[in-house]
């Protein structure tokens, strides 16, 4: 099932200071340069319609969150969920997850990661296109601070199974964490909203949190 079309931005949304180019990046990486304060930094790559990280920013205005969205007018529904919110602690990167983190995130400086329904990339000869890849899984450990948290979640039973493999064989990362779930209270109370058409859907969702031990 394809993604439904966007609704059309209110064209007097500010996003000049929300969604990033590549070029926008600070090089070197400066979180305290994009927000203007040092907070705990948490990384979403593969944004979508940005529902989790307007969520998370709201209810955790303490820590700032930077999502990463490779399709443009995705990542710019990203950055306006945060202007309508008058959010300060968003940003938004139009642009490639796995260059963010490794050509630019430092090490130990982000306090959690989180892919949810991530492209499965079904048939066998694209797998090596999956996020979820050995070079992307060194670079996530490399990047949390001890006690930092990876998180990810599917859809797909085989592309779980597999990546949980793959961390396990790759990174030195504790886990699989259970992860609880609860009755969504209205209707979009969900982490994302591909978890909302699943779970309406009546279909499962595996879950799963890592941490980095501490060094």
């Amino acid at each position: 099932m394809g993604r439904r079309a966007l609704p059309k931005l209110n064209p007097e949304l500010d996003l000049s200071q929300l969604l990033l180019t590549v070029d926008d990046v600070p090089r070197p990486w400066s979180a305290e340069q994009l927000y203007g304060r040092t907070a705990p930094l948490e990384v979403e790559v593969g944004s979508g319609k940005g529902l989790f990280l307007e969520t998370a920013a709201t209810a955790n205005p303490e820590h700032d969150f930077f999502g990463i969205e490779v399709a443009k007018k995705y990542a710019r529904h990203c950055a306006a969920r945060f202007a309508k919110r008058s959010l300060s602690n968003g940003r938004v990167l139009a642009g490639d997850g796995l260059w963010f983190f490794r050509d630019v995130l430092p090490h130990a400086s982000v306090a959690a990661v989180h892919v949810y329904f991530p492209d499965p990339w079904w048939k066998k000869r694209h797998r090596r296109r999956r996020v979820l890849n050995e070079p992307f899984l060194k670079d996530v450990t490399r990047v949390l601070v001890p006690g930092g948290h990876l998180h990810f979640w599917t859809d797909v039973q085989e592309y779980y199974e597999s990546t949980l493999e793959l961390i396990a064989e790759v990174t030195p990362l504790t886990g699989p964490e259970p992860v609880k779930v609860r009755p969504a209270e209205h209707d979009l109370d969900f982490h994302t909203h591909f978890e909302r058409r699943t779970r309406l859907a009546g279909d499962p969702v595996y879950r799963c949190r890592y941490t980095k031990s501490s060094e």
